[in-house]
């Protein structure tokens, strides 16, 4: 009897010692999936687009509910470095727009090719790199994705080519790639539309805003891209219109940025505190996520509080290493310029100064 009464009492104080909130998730019965509706995609040469309803499972809307949240606090942390002066140079933050990274990701397969603008962290961490990795790349750290030379606009990672900082490269570079390794690969052509290019709204610098319609031979579709499961399906039957042999589609993304163009530029001339809010209040991707989930009892309120809890410490984690990290030393400037085995010497600033070149 008291054996039994010692082996009660140790379960008991097991449970005791664990979170209450971590209690009440283990003890709730989840729903595994959900039917949702999502908005219809408007088309361009297409006979039909993508379905308007879609089905979410618990699992991959956790993992959706982690990965968008990860990229937030990456762009808050992101910008608080920049205005401590530790991290320098251009930076293109995301915030608001983590739909389309993670969307997209979770429309296509690991192994499909990848290039982005300028605006790449999100797509950079959604390739499969480390929010360290990308921070110490940002402060310019040897821990950075591009050894600390490659900076918010050049990063990199398996079947990920970029991070550009010429506006509108990376078609280009698509193109050498294709024609250099023969790869006559399926083609999708995704323009993030956050409403504004660089200050300018796209009403004051465009006749036509339907950007999905300016391939004009090519098909296109619309989509709303703050909207995490409508970016998903879009990108899935896009991959499925390239890759069944049809030619390649042009994916517009409705989309918003709560940052300026990039951290040099405040934003606050065009964007109205009122018109951030609103976006905020009523199109947040993460939000609406968010509510998808709970009031289809796919996830509680607490489970998703303590996600937001992890991913904190995780930036954190990610920040504290990429302010200590030392940066990569001076020799190494000229490494990695090309791709050739053979060394070389690369001119510094005067005739004087010379780098050593290597792969």
């Amino acid at each position: 009897m008291r054996k039994m009464l010692a082996a009660v009492s140790r379960v008991l104080s097991g449970v005791a010692q664990k979170p209450a909130s971590r209690v009440l998730v283990a003890s709730r019965n989840f729903a595994n999936d959900a039917t949702f509706e999502i908005k219809k995609c408007d088309l361009h040469r297409l006979e039909e687009g993508p379905p308007v309803t879609t089905v979410l499972t618990r699992e991959d809307g956790l993992k959706y509910y982690r990965m968008m949240q990860t990229v937030r606090r990456m762009e808050l942390k992101a910008d608080q470095l920049y205005k401590q002066k530790i991290i320098r140079g251009f930076c293109h933050l995301c915030d608001g727009q983590e739909a389309c990274c993670v969307g997209l990701e979770a429309g296509i397969n690991p192994t499909d090719h990848l290039i982005t603008a300028y605006r790449a962290h999100g797509f950079t961490f959604t390739r499969g790199l480390s929010v360290r990795a990308i921070l110490a790349e940002l402060t310019g750290r040897r821990g950075g994705c591009a050894k600390g030379k490659g900076g918010s606009m050049h990063m990199y990672a398996k079947n990920f080519y970029g991070g550009n900082g010429i506006v509108g490269a990376q078609g280009q570079i698509f193109e050498a790639y294709n024609m250099a390794a023969l790869w006559k690969l399926p083609c999708i052509f995704i323009c993030e539309n956050n409403r504004y290019g660089m200050g300018t709204s796209v009403e004051r610098a465009a006749a036509s805003t339907d950007y999905y319609k300016r391939g004009n031979f090519i098909p296109g579709l619309r989509v709303d891209g703050m909207d995490i499961l409508c970016v998903r399906e879009a990108t899935r039957f896009a991959a499925a219109y390239c890759r069944s042999g049809k030619g390649p589609i042009l994916m517009e993304l409705q989309t918003y940025r709560y940052h300026g163009h990039s951290m040099s530029d405040p934003g606050v001339s065009y964007h109205t505190r009122e018109e951030i809010q609103e976006v905020r209040s009523k199109s947040d991707p993460i939000m609406l996520l968010k509510d998808r989930m709970v009031n289809s009892n796919l996830a509680s309120v607490e489970e998703l509080k303590e996600i937001d809890v992890e991913v904190r410490k995780e930036i954190e984690d990610a920040a504290q290493f990429a302010t200590a990290d030392p940066e990569p030393p001076l020799e190494e400037l000229g490494y990695h310029i090309y791709c050739s085995d053979l060394p070389f010497e690369v001119r510094g600033a005067n005739q004087w100064i010379k780098f050593k070149s290597i792969s």
